[in-house]
């Protein structure tokens, strides 16, 4: 287990360094008792590489938050370790509830893992924000009151990207063929995908299913070159994403090439050159935004490269439950529950601010396409994503892309 405990004790008047957008006032520790956070995200696996983003999110994070004055005048610690799996997760999980202090839990991308944390939570009636897995099924039939989630989920993935296809007419009385991650996330992703493709007129004609562990996606690339679809979907997650998306360019298919889901760090992987078509994304780092600016321009100049969406996502959740702390004095889970449920609103970097939904616990905010730009205009190996823009349109409510109450079976 990693500690990353920063500083304990600091000046009344220590103020945020680099971007601050989320924030409150500078305050002087009171008491050194610190407030311990459990956090769980993959270090390694097909996740690795985001995890590995998060971490870094968070502790840029962690670090404003002290030197800003801690939470209610004390230090927080933040306890961070790799999941590893479902199994892994829920014992990790346990154990710094019941043994090593931990307050609340935050973090993991992993849907399956994601699951039995929470069930950890709700058996011990604590909180956990979950910040990075997408699965529909964990706001929706899987759903606790325990239970916050940060990222967007599937459905809203795949409006994202759906809006964009319908502007080009490449949905309706096309033949679709999705290749799906064989676990929680990808099944719940491609029932979203089956969805849209019904109420559009769009015709799936093939899905392959594919284990997190396969590298080689030859036999898949056939099948689609047999195929001969109109359209091919990526349902895939961490570095198959990249994987498939340099062996696809490889195999010359003439075929277009979407994704209803991708994180910019599996884009940046597969190098400009490899990555074509329509994709969805929670937040970019190009976002023409005064407080997103300032975030990328601090953690830029601290690790040597832009964030990818997990770290931003990590460093504005913890500044989510630093200030919901803050603001009830309190670090009860039942006064921080009641606070997120008020719908009281956070700045997220974004345009418009986002809230947690109080019937399913889902952060509403925007989401955005992007595409890649033309060959030649990209100013460095981070540049070449073309950001689209914002869904929905500002004079549109947050919540139209999101699942409605009719198409959500959460009960809290």
């Amino acid at each position: 287990m990693t500690n990353y405990n920063r500083r304990t004790l600091l000046k009344a008047s220590a103020a945020f360094a680099g971007a601050s957008a989320i924030g409150f006032p500078a305050i002087s520790y009171g008491q050194t008792e610190k407030i311990r956070i459990g956090h769980l995200t993959p270090l390694t696996g097909f996740l690795g590489a985001l995890g590995a983003y998060a971490t870094l999110g968070m502790r840029m994070a962690e670090e404003e938050i002290n030197k800003a004055g801690g939470v209610m005048g004390r230090p927080i610690e933040v306890m961070s370790e790799d999941s590893v799996n479902p199994a892994t997760a829920a014992t990790k999980a346990q154990r710094m509830l019941e043994q090593d202090g931990a307050t609340v839990l935050m973090g993991e991308i992993s849907s399956a893992s994601a699951i039995t944390i929470m069930q950890v939570a709700a058996r011990n009636k604590r909180l956990f924000m979950q910040i990075g897995a997408r699965s529909d099924t964990l706001r929706g039939k899987n759903c606790n009151k325990y239970t916050f989630h940060v990222d967007i989920p599937n459905t809203v993935m795949v409006n994202a990207v759906g809006k964009a296809l319908l502007r080009d007419n490449m949905v309706k009385d096309k033949k679709f063929f999705t290749l799906t991650a064989d676990y929680v996330f990808g099944h719940d992703l491609l029932g979203a995908a089956k969805r849209f493709f019904a109420a559009n007129q769009g015709n799936l004609i093939g899905d392959e299913l594919i284990a997190t562990d396969v590298t080689d996606f030859s036999p898949y690339l056939l099948k689609l070159r047999q195929a001969k679809p109109d359209v091919v979907c990526c349902n895939l997650a961490g570095n198959q994403v990249t994987n498939l998306i340099k062996q696809y360019a490889e195999f010359g298919l003439p075929y277009p090439i979407v994704g209803f889901n991708l994180n910019t760090a599996d884009a940046w992987a597969a190098g400009d050159g490899n990555l074509s078509g329509t994709w969805p994304t929670v937040w970019h780092h190009d976002l023409d935004t005064a407080a997103s600016k300032a975030f990328v321009a601090a953690f830029t100049k601290k690790h040597g490269k832009p964030p990818e969406n997990h770290a931003w996502i990590e460093y504005i959740s913890f500044k989510i439950m630093a200030q919901a702390m803050n603001e009830t004095n309190s670090t009860d889970t039942d006064r921080l529950i009641e606070y997120f449920e008020k719908e009281t609103q956070f700045d997220i970097l974004k345009s418009r601010k986002g809230y947690f939904r109080a019937w399913d616990h889902q952060l509403i905010q925007e989401a955005y396409p992007f595409t890649v730009k033309a060959k030649g205009q990209a100013k460095d190996k981070w540049d070449f994503l073309a950001l689209g823009p914002a869904l929905p349109a500002a004079n549109e409510p947050l919540e139209v892309i999101n699942p409605t109450k009719e198409q959500n079976p959460c009960t809290l």
